[in-house]
């Protein structure tokens, strides 16, 4: 035996008038502010905090790598090209951040065994995927995007 109750929103006018707001959410515009948040968190973590998404140091240069550095390059940074590279592109009902420089990769990922010598050395440094933090101000971000939404439909 089941009970159950069936509910044909069109009588309801506010709520059906309600969800079809929602159903012309601008999904796209949401992605785009994903994307600028993501790379905004991006540019964060190569400029400011030097860590892997699950908080993880980057290893440090080799000190014979770091004796070809000049003052004030950091890792990552060189002459910023890598941060300047970063962009966003929607795609239907996805957003995807990364960036299209060759030695992008490598950096985020780190060599392999099968690289020659100098590649297979370079250690991680993950500089793309989401923090704890960075997933909460998405969704929070998100959360915004909808809340203001809402609001104009209320209106």
């Amino acid at each position: 035996m089941s009970v159950g109750i069936v509910s044909n929103i069109s009588d309801m006018q506010d709520l059906a008038k309600r969800l079809a707001a929602l159903e012309s959410l601008d999904r796209e515009a949401l992605l785009e502010g994903l994307g600028a948040e993501t790379e905004n968190q991006t540019r964060r973590r190569i400029g400011e905090e030097k860590t892997a998404p699950d908080g993880t140091p980057w290893p440090e240069w080799s000190p014979r790598y770091a004796k070809t550095r000049n003052a004030g390059q950091s890792l990552l940074e060189g002459e910023g090209a890598l941060m300047n590279s970063l962009q966003s592109v929607v795609t239907g009902d996805e957003v995807e951040t990364g960036s299209n420089l060759i030695y992008a990769a490598i950096h985020n990922l780190g060599g392999t065994e099968e690289m020659p010598p100098g590649p297979r050395a370079v250690p991680a440094r993950q500089y793309l995927g989401f923090s704890d933090e960075n997933q909460d101000e998405l969704q929070q971000l998100t959360d915004d995007f909808v809340e203001a939404h809402l609001k104009d439909i209320l209106k």
